[in-house]
């Protein structure tokens, strides 16, 4: 009998531990569903700043080429430390464009400096073999639209740079759908240098929340994006009307379409876009983020040739249909330029050395440049010219050293001038389409 009493007794303890071990068994059994790893490939392909930019078509390719399981995690990080020295023939005229170049960050003639360029984290997951995740962190105080000096807080921020999630599933089907915040599927935006990005980026490259179908079949590439306007984070102004720049509607969209001839090692791209709304559409005085009165189209065509996966070699060139308003000053002296059109040419080469070694160099050169004014203007051009050498190990991590010579001098902000005096007299711009820049850049890209 108290044998039996014992065994009711324990009965809840006993009931209690197998409910616990069933716990157990099924946490056990989740966890392993859930694979932690690192690709750094693919990562370093999503993390590149300055190429291969279409973020979700990489992750397209990615699902196929690095065999990516349901309920894999994989984990990415990039940080990019570089010194440089930079001399003008203008004070305080700094053109080159991996720097915000404002007066409180770059003084005098020269500038010299050694610092954390940037640093990014990424976590890709894929759900199920329809549904992937990916969102990427990023920490960059030297390119950051923060106000204030390079070490002000505001300019010290965490910012989701891009996240998305996409469904496709390229074994079963040609097509992909992503929606998040992403690049846009726009002309040529990538770069043969191993650090600084081209100028036809910095003129067309695009940033904001939109949905995007794609398709992809036999060498054909083709995307229509669906983008929220107003005021973007990059490049993608349309007009909300109300006078006002709340990025409130669907009201912007870009139509991409390339094709790929491929052959052994080798391959071929030709392509064009059109996006029906730029960052060009502000009136006189422009001030980058105000609320425009129209849409500014904008159209590229480019080409991409890999030899052998030795030899690259592109071009490109964009334009937006209408003149951009702002860029007519109606103060004498400088009412005499008549607005004009926006356009950005691109072209570039690099060469690859011992190409089947762990470790890679690379030489490159690429010139760029962004045309905002007509002939003779303050305002008319800056142009970007990189020489590149880079010492890629492990096919992710590289240290490099750049040259490179900017010609002209061209914020968007108040590239004509502006209305009062603030930030200087009517009549007068802090454009100067005459400034020389000559710098160089060591630096070193640590992926994981």
């Amino acid at each position: 009998m108290k044998h039996v009493i014992r065994f009711f007794m324990l009965l809840p303890l006993i009931s209690f531990g197998q409910q616990t071990k069933n716990l157990t068994n099924l946490i056990s059994e989740q966890k392993k569903e859930v694979v932690i790893s690192l690709r750094s490939h693919l990562s370093n392909k999503l993390l590149n700043q300055n190429d291969d930019l279409r973020k979700d078509k990489v992750l397209y390719d990615g699902l196929t080429t690095d065999q990516i399981k349901p309920g894999e995690l994989i984990l990415g990080s990039s940080l990019i430390a570089i010194m440089d020295y930079q001399k003008t023939s203008e004070p305080n005229k700094f053109g080159w464009l991996m720097r915000h170049p404002t007066a409180t960050n770059q003084i005098g003639n020269i500038v010299t400096e050694a610092a954390l360029h940037s640093w990014q984290f990424s976590l890709l997951y894929r759900i199920n073999n329809w549904m992937t995740a990916y969102s990427e962190i990023l920490y960059n105080p030297m390119q950051s639209f923060g106000s204030g000096v390079m070490t002000t807080l505001d300019r010290n921020q965490l910012q989701l740079r891009r996240g998305f999630v996409q469904i496709s599933n390229p074994e079963k089907i040609p097509f992909y759908l992503s929606i998040g915040k992403k690049d846009t599927p726009f002309g040529l935006m990538n770069s043969v240098s191993p650090f600084t990005n081209s100028t036809m980026w910095h003129t067309f490259g695009g940033l904001g929340f939109m949905a995007t179908l794609g398709l992809d079949y036999l060498g054909l590439n083709a995307s229509y994006s669906l983008i929220q306007g107003g005021r973007s984070f990059r490049g993608l102004n349309t007009v909300v009307g109300e006078g006002t720049n709340v990025p409130s509607r669907l009201n912007n969209f870009t139509i991409d379409v390339n094709y790929n001839v491929k052959y052994r090692n080798s391959s071929w791209k030709l392509g064009y876009s059109y996006l029906k709304g730029s960052a060009y559409y502000h009136e006189f005085p422009v001030f980058h983020f105000d609320p425009g009165n129209i849409d500014n189209p904008a159209y590229t065509y480019y080409s991409e040739l890999k030899i052998d996966e030795v030899i690259r070699l592109k071009g490109s060139f964009g334009k937006t249909q209408k003149e951009w308003p702002g860029t007519f000053n109606p103060n004498p002296p400088l009412n005499v330029f008549p607005a004009n059109k926006v356009s950005s040419t691109d072209y570039g080469g690099s060469i690859k050395f011992f190409k089947n070694r762990t470790n890679q160099l690379i030489l490159s050169g690429e010139f760029s440049e962004f045309r905002a004014g007509p002939k003779g203007s303050p305002w008319e051009r800056q142009s970007q010219t990189v020489i590149g050498l880079s010492f890629l190990t492990k096919n992710h991590s590289k240290v490099f050293v750049e040259y490179f010579n900017a010609q002209g001098y061209v914020p968007l902000n108040f590239v004509s001038g502006s209305a009062d005096f603030e930030p200087f007299p009517p009549g007068e711009t802090h454009s100067q389409s005459d400034v020389i820049l000559n710098g160089i850049v060591f630096g070193i890209i640590a992926n994981l």
